[in-house]
């Protein structure tokens, strides 16, 4: 382990800002440093107070800096509220580098959560410069909510804002509802708890691990390329599977490129297509379980057939994998450690 002593850490992602720092998400609600291969002692920031961490998939679960950070010192951070709301917020650095200002808070977000479970929570930039965020379907189990197929809920769909152009932000003119019946925050829907999604750093493709109901895991795949609008099959489909329901025949659509049943694992932690210096490794999207502690790599080939390999057999809680500024791959154990991922 590179570090160990983390309290729950549910994620971890860099500023991009040439720092070289890590940052660690602790599912109570602070975010620690590490910084040249040390655990700093005072956290980058702290809102346990505001945070509701008490049921297991709650907590502060999401983190991603502004892709101009290094001019405009913003953050973006998911949390599930006192409320039981998953709130996504703006916040700023201080003066000082390794903290944050506490009082810079701007909520952009507040999503009423029904049940404890299927929170979502990740946070991302894409390429194009948009905030990405996932919710879960609300939770409970089945989705008795219906909120997978609903498009006037922001449970269990992926929006994509601008919030650089809007207070708190703006809705981008290519998202697929905008003059449809939808919310036109939303980019895809059909999610039951996407936990942990990533764009290729090089391509820009975009890979989304799908939370599974009893007994399928999934991975979705979205090209760059792909316009809005995709819908991932959620409750009708449990990965390729019928599960409930029976659906329009209009509907297309978007299904898992891989998924893996219960005799793997559990429940999907989805990772990074691997880009950092060990050439054997190019291209391979590395995603793991968090019960089995399993990590596999997900490849094309040239027949255009995604192959999957097990790349380590481990006895971690994998809550979440991150990326250095490099293109490095670590992950984080619950019950407190960081690892890198490197050639055996």
């Amino acid at each position: 382990a590179i570090v160990s002593g983390l309290a729950s850490p549910v994620g971890i992602t860099h500023a991009g800002d040439g720092s070289n720092r890590l940052f660690i998400l602790e599912q109570e609600g602070v975010i620690r440093i590490l910084k040249e291969g040390q655990l700093l002692p005072t956290p980058f920031l702290d809102i346990r107070p505001k945070v509701n961490s008490g049921p297991n998939e709650a907590g502060l679960l999401g983190l991603a800096f502004h892709p101009n950070y290094t001019e405009n010192g913003l953050f973006f951070i998911n949390y599930t509220d006192q409320n039981r709301s998953s709130v996504v917020s703006r916040m700023q650095v201080s003066d000082n580098p390794d903290i944050a200002d506490h009082n810079s808070e701007t909520i952009v977000l507040q999503v009423r959560q029904p049940y404890g479970n299927h929170n979502g929570g990740n946070l991302i930039f894409g390429p194009d410069g948009y905030l990405y965020i996932g919710l879960g379907d609300g939770g409970s189990s089945g989705d008795p909510d219906g909120n997978g197929q609903n498009l006037s809920t922001m449970l269990g769909s992926m929006m994509r804002l601008d919030i650089d152009s809007g207070s708190p932000y703006a809705i981008p003119p290519d998202n697929p509802y905008v003059n449809e019946d939808g919310l036109p925050e939303i980019w895809a829907s059909g999610l039951r708890n996407p936990w942990r999604y990533s764009f290729d750093r090089l391509t820009g493709d975009l890979y989304i691990a799908d939370v599974g109901q009893n007994q399928w895991e999934e991975i979705h795949f979205l090209s760059a390329q792909a316009p809005g609008g995709a819908n991932f099959g959620w409750n009708y489909w449990e990965g390729l599977h019928p599960y409930q329901g029976d659906p329009p025949e209009d509907i297309a659509f978007e299904f898992p490129i891989w998924e893996y049943g219960h005799d793997q694992g559990c429940s999907v932690t989805g990772g990074y297509v691997y880009r950092g210096s060990m050439a054997a490794w190019q291209g391979i999207y590395t995603y793991g379980d968090f019960c089995t502690g399993r990590i596999w790599g997900l490849l094309r080939d040239s027949d255009n057939n995604w192959q999957n390999t097990l790349l380590f057999e481990t006895d971690f809680n994998i809550t979440s994998f991150g990326e250095d500024e490099s293109g490095e791959i670590y992950l984080v154990d619950r019950t407190g450690s960081l690892y890198q991922l490197a050639e055996r």
